[in-house]
């Protein structure tokens, strides 16, 4: 799975120039966090979010009266506030990668670049639309998390337990277990009754770890 394939695209911009507060009501009317913010020609200069926004403020504003800090914030733009080290992705970086990079850099968002030209935005609610989908989340059906030995072949071992039983994945994860010789696998399973899954994968596991129906959701 790429950035390409999961980005937001068109992607919503803002100009240098808006001023702070009508880039607020602009951000909370457009429904998002952040904004790309390119120059006249279109061309990529800085990131600004909610965040920033909402902390400017004039620097002698401490000496000032209420209606001159209103008046002084009003003539705040963008340029002033927003990040200019921007961190990028490109289309063919895979959402691993662009998830590594966000957690790395502590940033919510990644302008999406081709070449020098702004094609979209990848954000952490497009990373967690991925993480749902992958689990199965919005799916009905029998969630199981289990540990089993890190070794070949033991995933063919649950995915055939559950063919056996008639049953259909629609979401697995894998990750670290509690020792570096174990991995933790969650499915979401249909097709299947969940006390019937419990007692297929009980030889199969070191541990069963929790299992439960889900109803998912909307």
């Amino acid at each position: 799975m790429l950035v390409g394939e999961r980005m937001t695209h068109p992607v919503l911009t803002i100009t240098q120039d808006v001023p702070v507060q009508d880039a607020l009501v602009r951000m909370r009317k457009d429904n998002v966090r952040r904004y790309p913010v390119i120059d006249k020609r279109g061309k990529l200069i800085g990131i600004v979010t909610d965040s920033d926004l909402l902390n400017a403020s004039p620097s002698e504003a401490t000496t000032l009266s209420v209606w001159e800090i209103t008046s002084l914030l009003a003539k705040i733009t963008v340029e002033r506030v927003m990040a200019r080290d921007v961190v990028t992705t490109t289309e063919g970086t895979t959402i691993e990668e662009a998830a590594r990079l966000m957690a790395d850099k502590k940033v919510g968002g990644l302008p999406v670049m081709r070449s020098d030209r702004l094609v979209g935005i990848i954000t952490e609610t497009d990373l967690f639309n991925v993480f749902l989908e992958m689990l199965g989340g919005r799916c009905a059906g029998v969630r199981a998390t289990v540990e089993v030995l890190d070794t070949p072949g033991k995933l063919h071992e649950l995915t055939g337990a559950i063919q056996r039983l008639g049953g259909n994945i629609n979401g697995m994860g894998a990750i670290q277990g509690e020792s570096s010789e174990t991995r933790m696998v969650t499915l979401k399973v249909v097709g299947v009754n969940l006390e019937d899954l419990r007692q297929t994968f009980k030889p199969l596991v070191e541990k069963i770890v929790d299992i439960r129906d889900e109803t998912g959701g909307e």
